[in-house]
């Protein structure tokens, strides 16, 4: 496993396009993203904030573009980027047959973590009492509780929310602002699509995103 660089930027996209079929879903997007820093991507629906997200975290290559994340080449390096980001947002990728802790457990395994940390991650999403129950019968904000307690165990370099705050309670929406707030502390760079307020005195900038564009710092 190759090193990261420390020097580089943690996202360079440049030129960046993507299709689907002919459709453009991201259009020649330029984006620099220092190590560290916290940005929130704002724009309406369908505006390209998600792909421009999934691209990040190399679940969608570009159709045209080129880029690296965390000094890694977007399109050569994908699973080094991917040992050291993560990618929450609506999709939990949960197994609903394993328990809450069991699903930790798992990703744990498959990721080498500390696997000693699972029951404080699940407390502090307000999940530890029903660790041990199944997933199945959970709904999609009790899921998305334990997708952060994920990410609090993974503790990526690069963190990308996609809506995180959607489904949640207040109680769970308190947990994903501190998971935020830590990775600000701790030096690591988020980048986040949201429609909610961040978390106050947390974010660099904020970019606006239409039409598949990043337009304009938001104001």
């Amino acid at each position: 496993m190759r090193a990261a660089t420390a020097a580089t930027a943690a996202i360079e996209l440049r030129g960046v396009t993507r299709l689907f079929g002919t459709v453009p879903a991201i259009v020649r997007a330029n984006l620099h993203v220092e190590r560290g820093e916290v940005v929130v991507l704002r724009g309406p629906n369908g505006a390209g904030k998600t792909t421009l997200l999934r691209i990040a975290a190399t679940a969608l290559s570009p159709t045209y573009g080129r880029g690296s994340i965390l000094g890694f080449d977007l399109e050569r390096e994908r699973e080094e980027i991917r040992l050291r980001s993560d990618l929450l947002s609506h999709r939990t990728r949960l197994y609903e047959d394993l328990s809450a802790a069991e699903n930790l457990a798992f990703w744990s395994r498959l990721l080498g973590l500390d696997a000693s940390g699972i029951d404080a991650a699940l407390e502090r999403v307000g999940m530890l009492e029903v660790a041990g129950e199944r997933v199945r019968g959970f709904s999609q904000g009790m899921r998305q509780r334990i997708a952060v307690a994920r990410t609090i165990l993974r503790r990526p370099d690069l963190l990308l929310l996609d809506e995180p705050y959607t489904g949640l309670d207040a109680e769970a929406r308190h947990a994903v602002d501190d998971l935020i707030r830590q990775a600000a502390r701790d030096g690591r760079t988020v980048l986040m699509a949201t429609h909610h307020p961040a978390p106050e005195a947390v974010a660099h900038r904020e970019l606006h995103v239409d039409g598949g564009r990043i337009v304009r710092e938001a104001p």
